[in-house]
């Protein structure tokens, strides 16, 4: 595959009983290459709906070619605006605290998710939910299915790139 060519991703994450504690959460990424197109998915115990959309992109991105050019589409204005609006550098800026000096949630999950960055050239890039989008609906489906049948990890350490199949 040549790294010249755009990797097309779409990422969700679902999370059941978000506002309770010890919630069960999935995530669900298409990813379509030049060559193949993969589907990915894991289920999680204890989690919320921003750590699944987290943990979709970060397994996506671990999937792929190093130095890869990538346009990442997702409804979690959490994830895309993080970066279209320079929210992680800010947090960065401010040793991982919010502009009211409060810490940012989730920074185990930025933190991989930047680390994951690195080397690609990536475009950030919102889409409604639910709004017939194909993929996205393929994303979403595959991280609501993700919840149920399928072994659930607890939601902590490193993203597990769970493939469930390449066509």
């Amino acid at each position: 595959m040549k790294n010249s060519q755009e990797i097309i991703i779409y990422t969700d994450g679902s999370c059941v009983g978000n506002q309770f504690k010890n919630a069960d959460g999935g995530y669900g990424a298409i990813i379509e290459t030049p060559n193949e197109c993969i589907e990915l998915a894991q289920g999680y115990r204890d989690t919320t709906n921003n750590r699944m959309e987290l943990r979709a992109v970060i397994a996506a991105l671990k999937t792929i070619p190093s130095e890869s050019s990538v346009a990442i589409y997702s409804d979690s204005k959490y994830v895309i605006d993080a970066f279209g609006q320079g929210w992680l550098n800010k947090w960065i800026k401010r040793g991982w605290r919010k502009s009211n000096g409060k810490p940012v949630e989730n920074q185990d999950l930025w933190k991989e998710l930047l680390e994951n960055t690195h080397g690609h050239k990536i475009r950030w890039i919102w889409v409604k939910g639910h709004s017939s989008i194909k993929l996205n609906e393929c994303a979403d489906t595959l991280a609501r299915m993700s919840m149920s049948g399928r072994k659930m990890l607890n939601d902590f350490g490193l993203t597990v790139a769970t493939v469930l199949d390449r066509y």
